[in-house]
């Protein structure tokens, strides 16, 4: 019986043939009958004669078809298959446009920035002081003994050779700015305060303390303006009682330039005395006499920089004029607005995003700006200027205090600005402006304090009300107690209510309770507390 293939799996493999058409061989090793052999070259013969008929009926052409369907059902196999496989769409040109946008405003960005770095950095070099390279650094602001840095700003016409007096300081203003609280105070410095130069001046050993920048040295150098901020700083802080570490030298027109690249700014305009409004005929040449340059009602009025400029210097002295009654504390006190405007303009989106006001402004404060800060302290002045709110800018007034701590008078045929306490007398001035910048709860309450020395020692109480003043307490009255009979060391007597830190200060210093009870004996109506050092001393003095 004949033996089956092998199979796998039920699959049962084809013999192998050696060429198209060719017929099976047999096996050397196989045993062949010879009825078989005949047979074997006959089918032979068969095998070759098909082979060639399929040799002569198939040309090169059919074969070259043949491959070439193959080929092209193999691409067709492949986009079908394509068609189901994910992969990245091509580009649109909508999304080649946009990408191309999106570098190109990049690359804008990029280049503006550089723009105003380098602006920056010019003007910097300009205005302050050390290498342009420390710009960098973010270094803290000197301080005085409060934590408070105090900048003094004086404004002049320097700039304008043909303007009369163009060597005054007619802006003279103290800032004091606060790093931790994030505050700042400011106050005016009247430009006809009469004060003593010290020194030998155009005006004489006394006058104006508008005179005292070009007075200490006259030099024309960049030293000689160093010299003269240092020493005027050293001047004005030792008049109103204040440690002064910085100081600002601004020409007139930075106010004109600075308003104008940021766009304008809004001026609330109250006018004093009830007046209206403001009117100053002084700057109508600028319309040629056609118009009030210096004409505003009460209310918020949009400036441009030359009328920003003009209202600084508005100050009512030349008929008919109206809202400016107080003069020169009028000016000052529209300057305040002024800066405090052109502050919130400088640090609103609408400017820091742009950049040619950014550019403007610092073009502005680079041609008209000197000051002894140094290039390591301007990222940190950057930052105090964004992050000090203006409704935390509080503006002192000497004129609106009370009692009015300034006041006008005749020295020597001129009309000058004099302390009401009396001529160089300047005592009230500095306690109003220490407690104004204090830290010291107790300085900031400025409790009345009248001492009283009960005791048979001279001077005791003097000696008392010395320390208690260190310790921050304003002391209105040192004297002697009435005769009578003193048994506490120290009697601490409190007329009124508040004050609240000096009465906790008071019993802490002396250990006693503070006594809401009739004091033996009366005393001037604006006290506050009353201290009494009886006959037996006190061991709890401070």
């Amino acid at each position: 019986m004949r033996k089956k293939p092998a199979s796998i799996d039920g699959f049962v493999p084809r013999r192998s043939s050696r060429a198209l058409g060719d017929v099976s061989d047999f096996s050397e090793k196989g045993k062949e009958s010879a009825a078989w052999r005949p047979k074997k070259k006959n089918a032979l013969r068969s095998a070759e004669a098909s082979q060639e008929e399929i040799s002569t009926s198939i040309s090169r052409r059919d074969i070259d078809d043949s491959l070439s369907g193959i080929t092209e059902d193999e691409e067709v196999v492949k986009k079908r298959r394509g068609l189901f496989r994910r992969g990245k769409k091509p580009s649109s040109r909508r999304r080649k446009i946009i990408k191309r946008v999106v570098i190109v405003i990049i690359l804008l960005a990029l280049a503006a920035a550089a723009y105003i770095g380098i602006k920056a950095f010019i003007a910097s070099s300009a205005i302050f002081q050390g290498s342009v390279f420390d710009i960098f650094q973010n270094k803290p602001l000197k301080m005085d003994a409060n934590g408070r840095t105090n900048v003094l700003v004086l404004g002049s016409t320097d700039d304008d050779p043909n303007h009369p007096g163009n060597n005054l300081t007619d802006t003279m203003m103290v800032v004091s700015i606060d790093q931790k609280k994030k505050d700042a105070v400011m106050f005016s410095i009247p430009r006809d305060l009469y004060v003593d130069y010290g020194q030998a001046c155009p005006a004489g050993y006394q006058g104006k303390i508008n005179v005292y920048f070009s007075c200490s040295n006259p030099g024309k150098t960049d030293a000689s303006e160093q010299d003269r901020l240092r020493k005027t700083e050293k001047f004005v802080g030792k008049i109103f009682g204040v440690d002064i570490q910085y100081g600002v030298h601004v020409n007139s027109v930075v106010v004109r330039d600075a308003v104008d690249a940021v766009g304008g700014i809004d001026v609330n305009i109250e006018g004093s005395g009830g007046a209206p409004g403001i009117l100053d005929r002084n700057f109508d040449g600028q319309c040629n006499y056609s118009c009030y340059w210096v004409k505003y009602d009460n209310g918020v009025h949009h400036l441009d920089g030359a009328h920003a400029m003009y209202l600084s210097m508005a100050r009512g002295d030349r008929a008919p004029t109206y809202g400016l009654g107080n003069s020169n504390f009028d000016r000052e006190k529209n300057q305040q607005k002024i800066i405090i405007a052109l502050k919130k303009k400088a640090t609103s989106t609408g400017t820091i995003t742009n950049v040619g006001k950014v550019t403007g402004l610092i073009d502005a404060l680079g041609k008209n700006l000197r000051t002894n800060f140094q290039t390591s302290e301007i990222r940190t002045l950057m930052t105090l200027g964004k992050e000090i709110p203006v409704d935390q800018i509080k503006t002192l007034s000497f004129i609106d205090a009370t009692p009015s701590l300034m006041t006008t008078g005749m020295v020597y045929g001129q009309s000058v600005v004099q302390p009401s306490a009396g001529l160089y007398n300047y005592s009230d001035l500095q306690a109003f402006i220490k407690k104004s910048l204090s830290s010291n709860k107790v300085i900031r309450e400025g409790a009345h304090v009248a001492v009283f020395n009960a005791t048979s020692q001279t001077g005791y109480a003097q000696a008392q009300a010395n320390k208690l003043t260190k310790l921050g307490f304003t002391i209105t009255a040192v004297q002697n107690a009435p005769a009578g009979t003193y048994n506490d060391p120290v009697a601490v007597y409190q007329l009124g209510k508040g004050n609240t830190a000096t009465k906790a200060k008071l019993e802490s210093t002396y250990g006693v309770k503070v006594k809401t009870a009739t004091p033996p004996f009366s005393v001037s109506s604006d006290t506050d507390f009353i201290v009494i050092y009886g006959t037996a001393k006190s061991q709890n003095t401070p």
